[in-house]
């Protein structure tokens, strides 16, 4: 019957269906044929989605799509250009940088590929940037935004195990940073040797200029996250706070945001919830039967009987969920995937706030590696050039995140340093 349930799912993913309903349907299929009553099918998937702090997801999705219409993608370009454009690839750096700063708003990496890619690609590419290039910075970029807070892979992380919502997000900012610089290191390494444009410097006064345009929108995050860390407002609470934000700097600040948009981009940021939701309640559903067969324990005994070297064991783990990532969407694998996984760490002395970074940053990395690596579609769809183009002029990025990894993986202080600066 397991065998089942998992040829029946993969059988499903090739056909291209889309994933919550391949676990939705390979879930149904074992509980068909087991005669198990179908009404466990509603109870575990209630189960999944009846947590309190999920009540956050369509709220930072809310905020993040009313601050996008408000024009602040257009602001946080235009800064990062007057603070980066008159170095060699400049315009490179300011796309990183962007993505930086607009990850810290939207948590996603799609929506960071989206809005950030249909302004820089073009861009760039006018310039005299290599259209592959282009596209591949763009798409590495974006996966800083499910690190760096607000994170909605990191609060689907919270729901699963009881961990601090707050704590995670503290945990993201150093990784997320190491992460950003990295890459702005690539990207101005490749960019003098292939002698690619820079700007005039900036004035200084146009430069604040910019700054203050997109102060408002930097702002949200560091209210977000301090407010969290200082016990003001629990993260549902924040979610809340952020659309309130979002929505006075959209409408008495920037003043881009039109009432008649309100209603669309609510309508849009449930449609995106509602998504995720199904995906939640099927994920739990598939989660459950994993435990009726046991399959958690019987994957940390293999884990734990190859060895219980705490460095070794991580390197497995690692190397298990690079390849997930490469095939699967990055919430279903951490739902899946992470409290399993979780207990093994714990066991060889893993601290779970470190291991949650761990597996978050894994699963991101996935999106920008085929074949089924989200954000380069995005990308690719953009530029209108080849994935396999992208994915080749992002090997060096790759290599960046992998660096990355291997520095949170085996340097804890890297994500426990701020947690227990604030919080312990």
């Amino acid at each position: 019957m397991t065998i089942l349930l998992f040829v029946v799912f993969l059988l499903l993913l090739i056909l291209g269906v889309p994933i919550a309903f391949a676990l939705g349907l390979s879930a149904f299929a074992y509980i068909l044929l087991s005669d198990l009553p179908l009404m466990v099918i509603p109870q575990k998937m209630y189960a999944g989605i009846d947590v309190f702090v999920l009540l956050s997801i369509p709220g930072f999705i809310l905020a993040g799509n009313l601050m996008n219409a408000s024009g602040i993608t257009d602001r946080i370009i235009r800064f990062c250009n007057a603070l980066l454009g008159h170095i060699r690839g400049g315009l490179g750096l300011a796309n990183v940088g962007a993505s930086m700063l607009f990850g810290g708003i939207s948590g996603t990496a799609i929506a960071d590929t989206a809005s950030i890619g249909a302004v820089m690609i073009p861009a760039m590419k006018k310039e005299g940037y290599d259209t592959p290039f282009s596209c591949a910075v763009t798409a590495s970029s974006s996966t800083i935004g499910p690190v760096i807070p607000p994170s909605l892979p990191m609060i689907i992380a919270a729901t699963l195990t009881g961990l601090s919502v707050g704590k995670l997000f503290v945990a993201g900012i150093i990784p997320g940073i190491l992460l950003g610089l990295g890459f702005m290191v690539v990207t101005y390494v490749i960019s003098v040797k292939r002698k690619y444009p820079k700007r005039p410097k900036t004035p200084t006064l146009q430069m604040l200029r910019t700054f203050y345009q997109a102060f408002w929108a930097i702002m949200m995050t560091l209210v977000i996250l301090f407010g969290i860390i200082g016990g003001v407002f629990t993260p549902t609470e924040a979610s809340i706070v952020a659309v309130i934000y979002a929505m006075a700097v959209g409408l008495l600040v920037y003043r881009e945001l039109e009432f008649k948009a309100i209603p669309r981009i609510i309508l849009e940021s449930a449609k995106t919830t509602a998504s995720l939701m199904v995906l939640v309640g099927f994920a739990n559903l598939f989660a459950w039967i994993m435990t009726v067969e046991e399959l958690p324990q019987l994957i940390a005994d293999s884990l734990l009987n190859l060895t219980e070297n705490k460095f070794i064991l991580l390197l497995m783990i690692n190397l298990l969920l690079i390849f997930v990532g490469a095939f699967m969407e990055t919430i279903a694998a951490l739902l899946i995937l992470f409290p399993v996984l979780l207990g093994v760490a714990v066991q060889v002395g893993v601290d779970p706030i470190q291991f949650a970074i761990i597996m978050v940053f894994n699963l991101v990395i996935g999106l920008t590696t085929p074949p089924v690596g989200v954000c380069l579609f995005v990308a690719s769809s953009i530029g209108q050039i080849s994935l396999e183009k992208i994915a080749k002029a992002g090997l060096p990025f790759l290599l960046v995140s992998l660096l990355v990894l291997a520095l949170i993986t085996y340097v804890p202080g890297i994500s426990l340093w701020l947690p227990g600066l604030f919080y312990d």
